[in-house]
């Protein structure tokens, strides 16, 4: 569930999780995805911080995102999380998160995440080979970051452009700083628009009844 609530939303490993989701800042009468903060690691220590290049932003929800939260909500209620505010020795916050892990009910580690869940499903589905074991016993999966799960974020913006959504609105909801950054990466992503084009022509000239050209 983790993973497809974050396809919709587009948004980073931290700001997605860390990856948690706090329940306040979801806005479902709205449809909105207020992106306030990220969980971020400092060390060994996780802390709450803003989002990345400190820029809150927010970000439309399609219904079937807001569809697929609720569910995930009805069965799996939000729990406190409390963390300290941009730094190790910060005041300490506490916030609803959606997304906690099955052990303890606290913040999903991503690296935890990627091992225990991300990975496994990649077998499941083909898209890498079974782990191999290392002299120490341990599962090691052979992975590029092709396969990372920051490519939920690179689908995001490959629908969102196929679907006619501007680069300067993309970069607005990726968080991007600059647009033209968003256009560098994503550049390749765009449609063809020389359909687009020449039906914006045949819909300006191509004569109607009683008008003349």
């Amino acid at each position: 569930m983790e993973a497809s609530a974050r396809v919709p939303a587009g948004r980073r490993v931290g700001g997605a999780s860390g990856p948690s989701g706090r329940l306040e800042d979801f806005d479902f009468d709205e449809k909105i995805l207020r992106v306030r903060r990220q969980i971020k690691r400092l060390g060994s220590v996780y802390i709450f911080a803003l989002p990345k290049n400190d820029r809150e932003r927010i970000i439309p929800l399609s219904d079937w995102a807001i569809h697929a939260v609720q569910r995930y909500i009805d069965k799996y209620p939000p729990g406190p999380c409390t963390l300290a505010w941009e730094k190790t020795n910060g005041k300490p916050r506490t916030c609803s998160i959606l997304f906690r892990w099955h052990i303890d009910g606290q913040h999903v580690k991503s690296r935890n995440y990627s091992e225990t869940i991300w990975k496994p499903a990649l077998v499941k589905a083909g898209l890498i080979p079974e782990p191999v074991t290392d002299r120490r016993g341990r599962r090691r999966y052979v992975t590029t970051r092709r396969e990372g799960i920051h490519q939920l974020r690179h689908y995001y913006a490959s629908v969102m452009l196929a679907g006619g959504v501007s680069i300067k609105e993309l970069a607005e909801y990726l968080g991007h700083r600059d647009p033209a950054f968003t256009l560098r990466v994503y550049a390749h992503l765009l449609p063809c628009s020389h359909d687009r084009a020449r039906a914006v022509i045949n819909e300006r000239f191509t004569a109607r009844p009683g008008v003349d050209v």
